[in-house]
């Protein structure tokens, strides 16, 4: 505000407009320009501060206040399969966790966003697989989140509702053990997006859900949050702030240099610890890795073929990373 004041009083002064009246003493810039959403959350600020104090003072009963559900995810989701742990899919997974998880014994990272520059680069698929991937070590509790209040999938890949989930939580509509779902009988813990609301951004941008991330490391070892294209929205910029590290993921023949170069200059934090790329040919790393799992699969006594191959083969997800 300061700024526009001194520009017109600099345009009065040349003759270009009449000057404005001084600005009343007190008036200071405000650090952050937030937008007005005529959706105001329900509660209010202490209301809801309240209420999220009450729920991290109860984090150390968190877990057991969690429901379970089963663990059936949608045929069409590419979700890895855990029970096939040589297909190549969850190899470049596994490969993927080792890498964030040697980084992690370096310094504290605990809370990872996962964005792309553009629209169907594969954000949600890596984040979703990732999840998966870091649950399947033993005592590795992993949060999934998913943060892209604009076009959610986290739900529709577990087959679970959207809401409540994470806006109802910060609308005061939901506690935190009502938004949370662990998957069966694994590590993997899921949080929806809730349900839809009319200014994402302004919702983000409330103190609490810093606080929300800040405080869920105390009970997950591992947050990872699924974020809208950081070109098509400001919502990843903002949760990059608030985040101990972004991963950003690209596609093969999809994504281009300039928008890669966009996308990293966007960031208000240089946290990025690494790039996925995504869309590799299924038919490059089967050839690798059929050979070097040969000795894993029986072979049918009739035919001499390894068991189960060609309907790998078949049934195998286009987007690897």
């Amino acid at each position: 505000m300061s700024r526009v004041h001194d520009a017109l009083r600099r345009a009065a002064l040349a003759g270009s407009l009449p000057a404005p009246p001084p600005m009343p003493a007190g008036l200071a810039e405000p650090a952050i320009a937030r937008e007005f959403s005529p959706e105001a959350p329900a509660g209010g600020p202490a209301m809801r501060g309240t209420a999220l104090a009450e729920a991290f003072h109860s984090l150390d009963t968190l877990l057991q206040r969690i429901e379970e559900i089963p663990y059936h995810p949608q045929a069409e989701s590419l979700v890895i399969d855990p029970l096939r742990p040589h297909d190549a899919p969850m190899e470049e997974f596994r490969s993927l966790r080792t890498r964030l998880n040697h980084m992690q014994s370096l310094q504290p990272i605990h809370s990872v966003v996962v964005t792309s520059p553009s629209p169907a680069e594969g954000k949600s698929f890596t984040a979703t697989n990732l999840a998966i991937a870091q649950s399947q070590l033993e005592g590795n509790r992993t949060l999934l989140c998913d943060f892209d209040f604009r076009r959610p999938t986290i739900h529709n890949a577990f087959q679970i509702p959207r809401s409540p989930g994470l806006t109802d939580f910060l609308h005061g509509k939901a506690e935190l053990h009502e938004i949370i779902k662990k998957i069966g009988a694994t590590n993997l813990y899921v949080m929806p997006a809730g349900e839809a609301v009319i200014n994402p951004l302004e919702l983000l941008n409330l103190r609490e859900v810093k606080m929300l991330i800040d405080q869920l490391p105390a009970v997950f070892n591992w947050i990872i949050m699924d974020t809208p294209p950081l070109l098509f929205a400001a919502d990843a910029n903002l949760m990059a702030t608030l985040a101990h590290a972004t991963v950003i993921v690209v596609r093969i023949g999809s994504t281009t240099i300039d928008s890669v170069t966009r996308a990293m200059q966007s960031l208000c934090q240089n946290n990025v610890i690494g790039i996925v790329v995504n869309g590799a040919r299924r038919g490059e790393l089967y050839s690798k890795y059929t050979y070097y799992h040969s000795y894993y699969m029986p072979r049918d006594e009739k035919t001499g073929e390894e068991a189960g191959e060609a309907e790998q083969e078949s049934k195998t997800p286009d987007s690897v990373i």
